[in-house]
């Protein structure tokens, strides 16, 4: 063996311990942080018991299937916002008609107050005159203050308008959110696709060597999972 080859045999072997320490180091870090992963979580036995009652998973039908159901929460979402905004339309309108029916009824107690005020003057001993006066001033004052209380109203309903804007806003992330959803399952549908029909397919080995009891699952087994999706 000549000199030259000694030396890349000798590079090759620092080469390869250098990798198998690299790797050995990974293999740290990644326990090292399922470790701390572990011991993050309160209750440990909880969380185990929790992953082994998950399985099987519900049967797809229409209360689990994520997409619809956040259909049915865009439709619900939606046609409630608009009878919500049907019904504060209608009470915006009636305050409006209001304003107007209290502007027609200052204008009569503007003429009623010029009145009785030409009579008082006319006739300063005439008690009903005086009493008169005083109650569509003091009736002019609280349609004064009505007036107030409606265009506060009318304020509060554009606000809440403004505010259901919102729900309309939710509802269209809502439905980005099942555009994503919907994108993604065409493209795993695609991703995981074959030219070869699953009929046509060799038959998958049932058990592998190494296998014990434990670890198989038999086809009784795998027929009786199959029918508890039917009944679920």
């Amino acid at each position: 063996m000549t000199q030259e080859e000694l030396d890349a045999l000798m590079n090759e072997d620092i080469d390869m311990d250098m990798e198998e320490m690299a790797d050995e180091a990974a293999a740290d870090t990644i326990e090292e942080h399922s470790e701390e992963l572990f011991n993050s979580i309160d209750d440990p036995d909880g969380y185990r018991a929790s992953a082994v009652h998950s399985w099987p998973p519900p049967p797809p039908t229409d209360d689990n299937k994520m997409v619809h159901q956040l259909d049915d929460v865009t439709k619900e979402s939606e046609e409630k916002a608009t009878e919500i905004f049907d019904l504060i339309e209608g009470i915006s309108n009636d305050l409006t008609d209001s304003q107007d029916s209290v502007e027609e009824i200052n204008s009569v107690l503007d003429a009623n107050i010029a009145l009785f005020e030409t009579l008082c003057t006319k006739f300063p001993h005439v008690e009903a005159f005086q009493t008169q006066l005083a109650q569509n001033k003091e009736a002019k004052d609280k349609n004064a203050s009505l007036k107030d209380m409606m265009e506060s109203n009318i304020d509060t309903v554009m606000n809440i308008m403004d505010i259901m804007q919102y729900q309309d806003i939710h509802r269209q992330k809502i439905e980005r959110v099942i555009n994503v959803m919907r994108a993604l399952s065409t493209y795993m549908n695609h991703l995981f696709s074959s030219k070869v029909d699953d009929s046509k397919r060799v038959t998958s080995a049932v058990h592998l060597p190494g296998d014990t009891t434990a670890d198989i699952v038999s086809s009784d087994d795998i027929e009786a999972l199959l029918a508890s999706f039917g009944q679920k």
